[in-house]
């Protein structure tokens, strides 16, 4: 029988992320044991009860020593703290990777309370999720053929890299690599704006008195475009904060097509709305998301 990567993966948040890790994982027969820790001994007695953990921890220095390896898997806004927990405990051997969808931020904190055993983490983000939450949304295939992006740090060993990035591919997991800038970046754009954007078009409607009236007429598009307004509030909350220099830079740049689109519109300008739907049209039909 082959032995397993990791004799034991400790996770910290056995919800979605971290808990489909750990479903994912345990299916590939890739780790011994699996221990959560978390806010809420409720959720971690019912991620027990699904097979996502082994048992759940409750001291850090008996758990973390022998690790083979530590995802964090909270909103990026608790990282910090658990970082400063976890330091004095972490074994010679033991690597730490995550799933926040910021990378400059996660890792700034990372350099500050982990010091000299920087080397240990590995950045990562996980593009996978849905609008459900918690240890019953987790689930063995959530990664399979998505994109996962690494930020390796300079002083990570190759070894550490492929490690962490074998954990990924066991789960079926399509890794790439970014540095943490690039990857801010990019997902202020494609993810972080959109959010932002689909939240703010539903509360503008829950503002107004004819709301229920608006939403009964609503149909498709309005579901598609809505869709991740349904995500994490306090998840979304602490994205925005985390990565707020780069989603302000994208949001300039969207509030100038939303003038260059009002000017349009009051100059009852149709070749200008047509050539700007025209372009949009040709990208977005020629894009085969990954």
């Amino acid at each position: 029988m082959t032995k397993p990567l990791f004799r034991k993966v400790v996770i910290f948040g056995v919800g979605l992320i971290g808990g489909s890790f750990a479903l994912a994982l345990r299916r590939m027969n890739a780790v011994d044991e699996v221990v959560g820790f978390g806010r809420s001994a409720q959720t971690l007695a019912q991620a027990q009860q699904l097979g996502i953990i082994n048992r759940s921890g409750s001291d850090l220095a008996a758990e973390l020593g022998d690790a083979d390896l530590i995802l964090l898997a909270t909103p990026v806004g608790q990282m910090a703290d658990i970082m400063v927990r976890i330091a004095p405990h972490l074994g010679a051997h033991t690597l730490i990777t995550d799933g926040g969808s910021t990378k400059c931020d996660v890792v700034d904190h990372a350099y500050k309370h982990l010091g000299a055993l920087i080397s240990h983490f590995i950045p990562a983000h996980p593009v996978a999720g849905g609008e459900q939450s918690g240890a019953t949304a987790a689930r063995a295939d959530l990664y399979q053929n998505k994109k996962v992006i690494l930020t390796p740090l300079p002083e990570n060993s190759a070894d550490a890299v492929a490690r962490v990035r074998l954990a990924w591919e066991l789960c079926g997991a399509l890794v790439s690599e970014l540095t943490p800038k690039q990857h801010d970046e990019v997902f202020a754009a494609v993810s972080h704006l959109p959010h932002l954007l689909s939240f703010a078009l539903v509360h503008d409607l829950a503002q107004r008195e004819n709301r229920d009236l608006l939403l009964a007429f609503a149909a498709s598009g309005f579901r598609d475009f809505t869709r991740i307004a349904a995500s994490s509030p306090e998840m979304w909350r602490d994205i925005c904060l985390a990565n707020r220099d780069a989603l302000l830079i994208e949001m300039g740049r969207y509030m100038k097509e939303l003038e260059t689109l009002h000017n349009a519109l009051a100059e009852a300008d149709g070749a200008k709305l047509e050539e700007i739907f025209s372009i949009a049209r040709s990208v977005r039909s020629n894009w085969t998301p990954q």
